[in-house]
C-alpha cells in the first residue's frame, strides 16, 4: 500500500511540475518571437519606432507574457526540485540554481522594452534629444532586449543538464526523457553562445542548434504519464 501511495504521489508531482513547465512556455512564442518580429525592422530605426508608437499595446502584452513566463517557471523548477531532491540532491540543487539565475535576467530584460516604449513616445523630459536620436535609442533598446533574451537562454539550456541526469538516475521516469532534455540543453547553449560570440554564424550554426530544442517535447511524457508504474530506485550518491 505504501509503495502504491508513493507511486501515486510521484505521478501527481511529475504531472504538476510538467504542467507548470508547459504553462511557462505558453507565452514564449508570442512574447519572445512574434512581438519582436512585428515591431523590429532590421536596420531601420524610424520604422521600428513607428511600429512601437502604433502598437504600444502589443508591446505591453509581450512584456506581460515575459513576466508571466518568468514567474511561472519559478514554481515549475521548485516542483522539479521537490520531485528529484531525494534522487540526487546535488543535481536537484544545480538545476534549481541554474534556472533561477535566468529569472532576474528575464525580469530586468523587460526594462529594455519599457525604455524603448518611453523613447518612442518622446516625453517632454527627453526634449534635449531630437526625434531621430530618440528613434535610434528606441531601436537600440529593442535590440538589447533580444540580446538579454539570448543571455537568459543560456541558463534555460544549462538547467536541463542536471535535470536530465536526475531523470536518468530516478528510475521512475524513462531514461529517454533525460537524454532528450540534455540534447535540448545542448541546443540552447550552443545557439546562445554562437549568437553572442560568433554572430556571423548565428543564422547557420545557431539556428541549426536550436533544432535540438525539440528534445524538450519529452516533458510531454511526464505530463501525460507522470511516472512509471514501478518503485523508484534508491538514491545514488552523486558526483560533482
Amino acid at each position: 500500500m505504501s509503495n502504491m501511495q508513493d507511486l501515486n504521489s510521484l505521478k501527481k508531482q511529475s504531472r504538476i511540475a510538467a504542467a507548470l513547465y508547459f504553462l511557462n512556455a505558453v507565452p514564449a512564442p508570442f512574447a519572445l518571437l512574434y512581438v519582436p518580429s512585428a515591431l523590429i525592422v532590421r536596420g531601420n530605426a524610424l520604422a521600428t519606432a513607428n511600429n512601437v508608437r502604433d502598437s504600444e499595446t502589443l508591446l505591453r502584452f509581450g512584456m506581460a507574457g515575459e513576466l508571466l513566463s518568468s514567474t511561472v517557471v519559478i514554481f515549475a523548477v521548485l516542483a522539479f526540485y521537490a520531485l528529484f531532491k531525494a534522487v540526487s540532491a546535488k543535481h536537484a540543487r544545480a538545476m534549481l540554481i541554474l534556472m533561477l539565475i535566468s529569472v532576474p535576467i528575464s525580469y530586468l530584460n523587460v526594462l529594455n522594452d519599457l525604455a524603448a516604449m518611453t523613447l518612442a513616445r518622446g516625453p517632454a523630459v527627453l526634449s534635449v534629444f531630437d526625434r531621430p536620436q530618440l528613434d535610434s535609442l528606441c531601436y537600440l533598446f529593442l535590440r538589447l532586449h533580444e540580446q538579454g533574451f539570448i543571455l537568459a537562454q543560456i541558463f534555460w539550456g544549462l538547467w536541463l543538464f542536471p535535470f536530465g541526469i536526475a531523470v536518468m538516475r530516478s528510475g521512475f521516469i524513462p531514461r529517454f526523457v533525460g537524454i532528450a532534455t540534455i540534447i535540448a540543453g545542448c541546443g540552447y547553449v550552443i545557439s546562445s553562445c554562437v549568437s553572442l560570440f560568433l554572430p556571423a554564424s548565428a543564422q547557420g550554426i545557431g539556428q541549426l542548434a536550436m533544432i535540438l530544442g525539440v528534445g524538450e517535447l519529452a516533458f510531454l511524457w511526464m505530463l501525460i504519464w507522470g511516472a512509471k508504474d514501478e518503485p523508484p530506485r534508491q538514491p545514488i550518491a552523486a558526483t560533482a
